[in-house]
């Protein structure tokens, strides 16, 4: 059983949560009236989960596969309802995967399985959301530095 705890700490609604013995992370809201955005809302931290669950399985399976990948981004594009509760109903996830000699067709499988069988975050939000998916692939071993917010591809 996964435990944690948000303990409100303001100003406005700014919030402290913490997961059973593991780091803390602050959360906010990014709404003019009620924060100040010094950490992530709740539903940035779903697409956050989503893209940190999908990431650590395409990298993984890539692993196993032998695949040279020096780096990977995804990001993430989403959608709301427009009434309450507001979920979530069109997400694109773009995997921006860094390595020379990657097999694409690798990539491209690594991917749908993340999609169709592993990423407990994708199976919850595919409930309420069309997610779909695009890849590319860059012959670099990094981006220029890490962690840096690749350009998209639009």
């Amino acid at each position: 059983m996964a435990n944690v705890q948000v303990s409100w700490i303001g100003p406005g609604l700014r919030m402290i949560g913490d997961v059973e013995n593991g780091p803390a992370i602050i959360l906010d809201s990014n709404h003019p009236e009620y924060g100040s955005h010094t950490g992530p809302s709740p539903m940035e931290l779903i697409l956050l989960g989503l893209a940190g669950c999908t990431a650590m399985d395409v990298i993984t399976i890539m692993e196993k596969k032998r695949q040279p990948l020096t780096n990977l981004q995804v990001k993430v594009a989403a959608e709301r309802a427009e009434t309450h509760p507001m979920v979530y109903t069109q997400i694109h996830l773009e995997y921006i995967a860094y390595g020379s000699g990657v097999d694409e067709a690798a990539l491209a499988r690594a991917i749908k399985l993340s999609e169709e069988k592993y990423c407990s975050v994708n199976a919850m939000l595919s409930k309420t959301a069309e997610i779909t998916t695009s890849y590319r692939l860059v012959a670099a071993p990094n981006p220029g530095k890490p962690g840096a917010i690749a350009p998209s591809s639009d």
